[in-house]
């Protein structure tokens, strides 16, 4: 039987292994791609949610069969079933095995974690389960879906269970916003990142840059000096940096923290106000990235591969601390610095939450139990050392055993300072189409397009969405 990792009285934690060596990478904050985005509609919610239960009644049918007929609590025993798509796939087992470990320290309840798939192919399952009445008991997946669920009607609020939880002053202030819908508190954070710039350093050492970037300008500035034809051809065959092309949720999650570093906005009191100032700017820097030269565009939403940084076809690139055990496995000399400001510093929280689907009394203490030990000193301090994630309990961070993981991984500093003023997405009930949008004006940007006309475009869309 595995030993427990759930702290306890007089407990001390076992000597923890190495990262994972570094496979494809899978990335995994890429929730709502638009081939798998519900499209608006016109009917009301009542009818859409028959309409849901007849048209995709096939899937559900699938569904249902995937959840595994978990036993009857006849036993005694409460089953539970989990939902997840976490990736790469050692993490994925990293996860069962902890999963396991809860298990066996609580006979009284028994946990079963079905992978459901990348999140980008979920969001369909899960509204399907959603209106069919075949949801799990919780369900792993990016906050920014909160609203959508509370609409459905989905959720289970924790805000009662949170008020008398002894953990919840460990767990980072920074969180607390993507845990939140209307005043209400709907899930508990899982594990926190964000994103930085990684470099190669010996590339910055030929370019003669002795500063790292702090500023836009600085960053353009580097990146023009770091473009290069090396091979004499008359065209650069290294750029400076490494940009993400196309709609999806990765590229808004990448670009979304220049918009707030501009004093910018997506929404104002939930409705769609993408034409602002530092929207504006955030894509005109971007474009002027690309109209210099300096940047190499990642294929349409492929964005988070680091296959070009990793070769040094581009210099910089735009990624999270899920990347570290890839690239110390590369054999690369690599560092990383904080996203570049213009009016402030800022970066936009990634990572996922753990949700309460509705469910029977028995079924939700149990699965309130798990979320205890999910933010648990134990849990989280394993589950940070194994995979690079941050942790989101501020105890875990402050501990000797982590700091010992930091000074092996100082990289992950960066992205831990970030954290303070770090925000969340938008957690509004029509999210997936402001993303969308928001994402279709960065890419026609990227390709050309006036950044003031494309934002433009896309908020037209938007207030037809709307209703305006």
């Amino acid at each position: 039987m595995p030993r427990s990792i759930f702290f306890k009285a007089g407990w001390t934690h076992p000597a923890l292994p190495p990262l994972p060596p570094p496979l494809p990478l899978q990335h995994t904050v890429n929730p709502n791609s638009p081939t798998d985005r519900p499209r608006f509609s016109p009917f009301p919610r009542s009818l859409r949610r028959r309409l849901w239960s007849l048209l995709l009644g096939i899937l559900l049918l699938g569904l249902v069969g995937c959840q595994g007929n978990a036993p009857a609590d006849s036993d005694g025993v409460v089953h539970i079933t989990l939902w997840q798509g976490m990736g790469p796939p050692p993490n994925r087992d990293f996860f069962q095995t902890l999963v396991q470990d809860f298990n066996d320290s609580h006979p009284d309840i028994q946990v079963e974690s079905l992978y459901v798939g990348h999140p980008d192919q979920q969001i369909p399952k899960i509204l399907t389960a959603v209106v069919g009445n075949a949801a799990p008991d919780i369900l792993w997946y990016s906050p920014n879906l909160t609203g959508q669920l509370v609409e459905l009607e989905a959720l289970e609020p924790l805000d009662d269970w949170w008020a008398d939880l002894p953990l919840r002053s460990q767990i980072d202030p920074a969180l607390l916003e993507t845990m939140t819908f209307e005043d209400q508190l709907w899930s508990i954070p899982f594990g926190a990142n964000n994103t930085a710039v990684y470099y190669r350093p010996s590339l910055f050492a030929q370019a003669g840059i002795t500063q790292l970037p702090t500023t836009w300008p600085e960053l353009r500035e580097a990146a023009q000096a770091l473009t290069q034809d090396t091979d004499g051809d008359g065209r650069a065959d290294r750029h400076g940096i490494f940009l993400s092309l196309g709609k999806g949720e990765w590229n808004v999650f990448v670009w979304l923290p220049f918009v707030y570093s501009a004093g910018g906005w997506l929404e104002q009191d939930g409705v769609p106000d993408l034409v602002n100032g530092g929207a504006i700017a955030a894509l005109d820097f971007a474009q002027t990235l690309v109209t210099d030269g300096s940047a190499v565009l990642s294929p349409p939403e492929r964005g988070f591969e680091i296959d070009n940084f990793l070769t040094g076809r581009a210099a910089m690139q735009i990624t999270g601390p899920w990347t570290l055990g890839q690239m110390q496995g590369a054999g690369i000399d690599f560092d990383v610095f904080p996203l570049p400001a213009d009016q402030t510093s800022a970066a936009v929280l990634g990572g996922e939450n753990f949700f309460l689907c509705k469910t029977t009394p028995e079924k939700r203490q149990a699965a309130l139990t798990f979320f205890e030990y999910i933010l648990s000193d134990g849990f989280q301090l394993a589950w940070a050392t194994q995979t690079g994630f941050l942790p989101v309990n501020l105890r875990v961070r402050q501990s000797d055993a982590y700091q010992a993981f930091l000074d092996e991984n100082p990289l992950l500093q960066v992205f831990l300072d970030q954290m303070a003023g770090a925000r969340s997405r938008p957690l509004i009930a029509k999210y997936p189409y402001l993303s969308e949008n928001f994402g279709r004006a960065i890419e026609a940007t990227l390709l050309g397009e006036d950044p003031a006309t494309a934002l433009a475009q896309s908020q037209d869309r938007l207030e037809l969405i709307w209703g305006k």
